[in-house]
């Protein structure tokens, strides 16, 4: 069973699309990300055009965020007033990342950009959430769990100024760091066409110590405001936003969601951690293969003119 898509303009099977959806809103409410940064790769190898997955995985990663959001809402595991700070940055981020796009759109180097930045992130990140949720897997077994902030225990973070009270957090800290990593989410959510989740929820625990299971509600909370500006924003500059493949994604996107926020309920958060950790490195091993291996087919473009 196929369909035209008429931004990407390829015929696309309905079922691979519809079980892609389903699969990328489960993992979203698994993990507490938007699923972007599985979902553009995918879109990216069945053939879409990189910058219309990027712009039609935004539109998904709306109603995927949406779906897992409210069920974490429900669990009481959403911190409104950090994820707003967060918000604030993600637009600014976000409006500079489409306009990024647009640019490298023109130059012709946006595919590679966006092999290159997936790579890099999902490498440095899946790496030190391995190596970090294994060795909490190994204290915890060993009957001496670490403690993820002591009483008393304070960094740079906790030195700047305008200071806020994030009561379900349960900090006091500086507005700027999570409005910082708001905006850098923001703005590479916008060029990777990824709600930034799989940035967000590390630097959410690793930098602003937020519990883990406050984390996957807040990223999500804020993710669907992000990426619907970037979704809004990539339709009317860029015109990448495929409605059709969109509509696809969505509907199995916000079942597939239901699922995993159920079955993320049941797991610890270091179990999370290692999971989220194994699946951001597999895809960016998988993306790294594309960029050495040698391509099936070569062929090279030459601009032809008139002779003499």
């Amino acid at each position: 069973m196929h369909i035209y898509l008429p931004i990407a303009e390829m015929s696309a099977n309905v079922l691979l699309f519809l079980g892609m959806g389903c699969a990328v809103g489960f993992l979203s409410g698994l993990f507490g990300v938007g699923g972007g940064f599985l979902m553009t790769p995918l879109l990216i190898f069945s053939g879409i055009p990189s910058a219309v997955a990027v712009g039609t995985g935004a539109a998904q990663i709306v109603a995927s965020s949406v779906s897992g959001a409210i069920a974490q809402y429900r669990r009481n595991n959403v911190d409104i007033k950090m994820a707003l700070v967060l918000l604030a940055g993600g637009v600014v981020g976000s409006v500079i990342g489409v306009k990024m796009v647009r640019i490298l759109n023109l130059a012709g180097q946006f595919d590679l950009f966006v092999a290159l930045a997936y790579v890099t992130f999902l490498g440095v990140i899946g790496t030190l959430m391995l190596i970090e949720s294994v060795q909490a897997i190994q204290a915890a077994r060993s009957g001496q769990p670490r403690a993820a902030r002591r009483p008393g225990q304070h960094s740079w973070v906790h030195g700047l100024p305008f200071k806020m009270r994030f009561h379900r957090s349960k900090l006091y800290i500086s507005a700027i760091p999570p409005m910082m990593i708001g905006a850098f989410v923001g703005f590479l959510g916008a060029i990777m066409g990824a709600g930034g989740g799989f940035i967000m929820v590390p630097a959410m625990i690793y930098l602003l110590r937020v519990p883990t299971n406050v984390v996957v509600g807040t990223s999500l909370f804020q993710i669907v405001f992000v990426a619907a500006v970037t979704t809004v924003m990539q339709a009317t500059e860029n015109f990448s936003v495929d409605i059709v493949l969109a509509l696809l994604l969505i509907v199995s996107g916000v079942i597939g969601a239901q699922y995993g926020a159920a079955a993320g309920a049941r797991l610890k958060g270091e179990q999370l951690r290692l999971l989220l950790a194994a699946l951001v490195l597999l895809v960016a091993a998988r993306i790294g293969w594309d960029l050495v291996v040698t391509p099936a087919e070569l062929f090279s473009l030459a601009t032809l003119g008139a002779p003499g």
